[in-house]
């Protein structure tokens, strides 16, 4: 799968999951989902981040989620976001599974962050 094909379906799972949030009776609020190279190279300094992010590449964003008003920032609010959004594509990759070979911090995750791996 090529880069533009990729972003496409990329785009439409997004959709899907913004559906299933809304049909879950959830709100929310979409967060980084383009990064600058530029932008990346500064995270990785301040260590909130990685210069090769998917973000740099069109195939991550970052979903704020809200229950009743209330802003819900911890990873296991977006548990069944994520397994969902995992069942969509093989390729989907959610933050809230992440181990320490993947995170800044090791066993940190980042269960805001919804993205698809493509093979280079």
């Amino acid at each position: 799968m090529g880069l533009l094909s990729a972003q496409i379906v990329f785009a439409q799972n997004v959709a899907e999951l913004l559906m299933y949030i809304h049909e879950c009776k959830y709100g929310c609020t979409l967060g980084e989902a383009w990064r600058t190279p530029e932008m990346a190279a500064i995270y990785k300094a301040q260590g909130k981040g990685i210069v090769d992010s998917q973000h740099c590449k069109k195939l991550a964003i970052d979903i704020n989620l809200f229950k009743d008003g209330k802003y819900l920032s911890d990873s296991k609010d977006h548990k069944p976001f994520g397994d969902f959004w995992e069942s969509l594509h093989p390729l989907n990759r959610w933050g809230g599974d992440w181990d320490g070979d993947d995170c800044i911090d090791p066993g940190d995750n980042d269960g805001n962050h919804y993205e698809m791996r493509v093979p280079a």
